[in-house]
C-alpha cells in the first residue's frame, strides 16, 4: 500500500474518530443538567479519570517505539 494511500486512510479514519468522541463528550455534557440528573463530586471526578488515563494511554500509542529484538 503506498504512503499517499496510508496518508488520506490515517486523515479520513481519525477525522471521523475524533468527531466522535467529540459528540459523545457533548452528549454526557448533557448529564451535568442538575434538574434532570443527580451526581456527587466524586462520581464526576471518576468519570474525569478515566477519559483522561484512556486519552493519555491512546496518546502514547502514537508515540511509543516498537520495541527492538534483544540482541546479546
Amino acid at each position: 500500500m503506498s504512503n499517499s494511500i496510508k496518508i488520506e486512510r490515517f486523515k479520513r479514519l481519525a477525522t471521523y474518530r475524533t468527531n466522535q468522541i467529540l459528540t459523545k463528550l457533548k452528549i454526557l455534557g448533557n448529564c451535568a443538567n442538575k434538574s434532570a440528573y443527580e451526581y456527587t463530586e466524586d462520581e464526576i471526578n471518576r468519570i474525569f479519570i478515566e477519559i483522561e488515563k484512556m486519552t493519555r494511554f491512546t496518546k502514547s500509542k502514537f508515540y511509543i517505539q516498537k520495541k527492538s529484538e534483544f540482541k546479546l
